[in-house]
């Protein structure tokens, strides 16, 4: 597939007559693709029925005559001030009961029915006037940032008991799959049931699970419902830009409805304010960004494309990569000469489509003005300008990168992450955060990694497979496990619950085959790890394990943390990095998988035949015999 490259263009903040020196200038600079259009709703329609399009149609024609092509967004994320005089509603509201207001963006519940009716019908419009002139489309905008997916409104809560009424037909039901003889919590009715916020202490846990579930569906309902609008006037592929560290809506569900799944990477702002890393490693990292975060995303909404069931190979794009400095985290530095060439070469080797770069032009106005783009608010160009020419360049001479299946598959489920928030037992103790540090100690063996949803069914070609922290396992996965002939390491917390959140008999994790019962839990302190009788600690969470399956590895103490049978092994702790890569190595023995002794700041990427390989540090690092200076990329193998 041919690589390519993009920008985000908003030409309502511009005038008219430098629409075409721009678009002739990203023509020149090799870029295929400009997105445009997702917060323009108050210049499209300023009032409501008043609508402006001829605009955008200019502009989309400009685009097309310099040879661009375009992905229209649809502007759903950003409702303008007379939206909310028509339904003063619509407003979400957070976990202490307070409106999210007017004056940014996102400031909407998807639950609400009058504003989700307006959000179709301007994505109808947009649709069959446009439809014919776009070669892709992108609903909304970052669904889930700025903590907009769980709203406590009027709405919600009307919703929300609709569908525990669709889910549990009767309040009987829903009382003995929650628990509610627990402290008296039972219900004659569904008109009864509030909300998961404002109680006195913690509410019933599955009443919040369920309300998660629910929220997750509340998403995917809106949407379907752009996607079906789009659909009916249009044949272009339809995707939506996925963020980093948002786990409040399950991804894999929205891959279902779409051709297309895109993500906006910034590296350096998620590295201060989406990672639990010392202050060191963060000052270590500051202008270059985690070696594992984006490659960890990279991987993740490839499996999400994969959902769309086409049958070709997933599509997936970066459709904001940072160029320069942010303006939303806490510290904003400016990247490292070469990253922006290194961030693009990585998203290609895992298997990017496109990489398109936010934004075009810096804003002199608005709630963006230091977040850089590739040209100065005077046009100058930034210096991502200037890589994103020199990626440009070599992608008109490098051949394909292709892609291939790996040998190692991680398993990852939202649903599990919503069940470590509502009961997380420990401070700390979160489900990305776990599968992350296991991605990042696979990664540091110089292991490429194949993310797969928690109802894959088939692990054919598979020689090691990891489901960490899967709370309630699903069947066709269980089955899978049983017939896959790959090492399996499994847990902790896996298969731990009931789809209710209740502990289940017989006691976890109960596979088929494997004689082990967690007996009990206990969640650590951070500083009082339990050192292990060979390499490293177990940290946060630790389980007591019981059975006759063999004990590979026991603490201190002489307690079982792992235990085998066959080719599956259970883990029964948070690994810190020492005890994650002696597991991981004896892991890579048993199925045949070759490992390398990385350097610390380097990172490899196998894309079929060719191996990629980056320096993430701020100096130069001898590799393999090659020397790599600081945001170095090495491409080895067929010319």
């Amino acid at each position: 597939m041919k690589r390519t490259l993009g920008t985000c263009y908003y030409p309502e903040h511009w005038p008219e007559e430098i629409w075409a020196e721009d678009a002739a200038r990203m023509a020149d600079l090799g870029l295929t693709w400009v997105r445009i259009g997702e917060f323009a709703w108050s210049r499209l329609e300023p009032a409501h029925g008043d609508l402006r399009l001829d605009w955008l149609e200019r502009a989309i024609d400009t685009l097309h005559r310099a040879g661009l092509k375009v992905v229209l967004g649809t502007p759903t994320a950003t409702p303008p001030r007379w939206m909310l005089d028509r339904h003063p509603d619509m407003l979400a509201v957070d976990a202490d009961g307070r409106p999210r207001g007017f004056g940014s963006r996102r400031h909407y519940c998807f639950s609400h029915d009058g504003y989700r009716a307006e959000a179709l019908r301007i994505t109808a419009i947009l649709a069959k006037r446009f439809g014919p002139k776009v070669e892709a489309w992108q609903t909304d905008n970052e669904y889930g940032c700025h903590d907009t997916i769980l709203s406590y409104s009027d709405a919600a809560r009307h919703a929300f008991r609709d569908w525990l009424a669709q889910k549990y037909q009767s309040p009987e039901a829903l009382n003995r799959a929650w628990g509610n003889v627990f402290w008296s919590m039972d219900y004659d009715s569904f008109d009864q049931i509030d909300l998961p916020n404002l109680t006195v202490t913690e509410p019933n846990p599955a009443h919040t699970l369920d309300f998660r579930r629910f929220s997750s569906d509340q998403v995917a309902r809106f949407n379907a419902g752009q996607v079906a609008a789009i659909r009916a006037h249009s044949t272009a592929p339809i995707s939506h830009n996925y963020m980093g560290r948002i786990v409040e809506f399950d991804h894999f569900t929205l891959g279902r409805q779409m051709e297309i799944a895109t993500w906006d990477s910034y590296p350096l702002g998620f590295l201060e304010d989406r990672l639990e890393e010392p202050p060191e490693v963060k000052r270590h990292y500051a202008r270059q960004g985690d070696p594992d975060f984006q490659a960890f995303h990279h991987d993740l909404y490839r499996a999400v494309a994969a959902q769309f069931p086409s049958g070709d190979l997933p599509r997936w794009w970066v459709m904001e990569q940072q160029p320069g400095p942010v303006n939303w985290a806490p510290h904003n530095p400016a990247p490292a000469p070469g990253m922006v060439r290194l961030w693009t070469w990585e998203a290609f080797a895992h298997g990017a489509e496109c990489v398109s770069y936010f934004r075009w032009r810096q804003a002199p106005f608005g709630q963006e003005q230091y977040h850089a783009g590739l040209l100065r608010p005077d046009s100058v160009p930034a210096p991502g300008y200037h890589e994103a020419a020199e990626v440009a360049r070599e992608l008109a001479t490098a051949p394909m990168v292709e892609m291939a299946q790996a040998p190692v598959a991680l398993v990852f489920d939202y649903a599990s992450a919503w069940a470590w928030a509502v009961q997380p037992q420990g401070q700390g103790c979160d489900y990305f955060r776990l599968v992350f540090e296991i991605y990042r100690g696979l990664r540091k063996l110089g292991l490429s990694i194949d993310i797969l949803p928690p109802d894959t069914a088939r692990l054919n070609g598979y020689r090691l497979v990891l489901v960490p922290a899967v709370v309630t396992l699903s069947e066709p996965l269980k089955r899978a496990l049983a017939m896959t002939g790959a090492q399996v390491l499994i847990g902790p917390r896996s298969n731990a619950k009931t789809a209710a959140l209740s502990i289940p008999l017989p006691l976890p994790p109960a596979l088929p085959g494997l004689d082990v019962t967690v007996s009990r839990v206990e969640t650590l302190r951070p500083d009082m790890p339990l050192p292990m009788a060979g390499a490293g600690h177990v940290t946060l969470w630790r389980e007591e394990l019981e059975g006759g399956a063999e004990v590979l590895d026991r603490d201190a103490d002489g307690r079982p943390v792992t235990m085998r049978a066959g080719n599956l092994t259970y883990l029964g702790g948070w690994p810190d990095p020492a005890f994650l890569r002696h597991l991981v190595i004896r892991a890579c023995d048993a199925a045949g998988v070759a490992t390398l002794d990385l350097p610390p700041d380097i990172r490899v990427r196998q894309a079929g035949k060719t191996r990629f390989v980056f320096n993430h540090g701020p100096g130069p690092v001898t590799f393999d015999g090659v020397t790599l200076p600081p945001a170095g990329v090495l491409r080895q193998g067929p010319a």
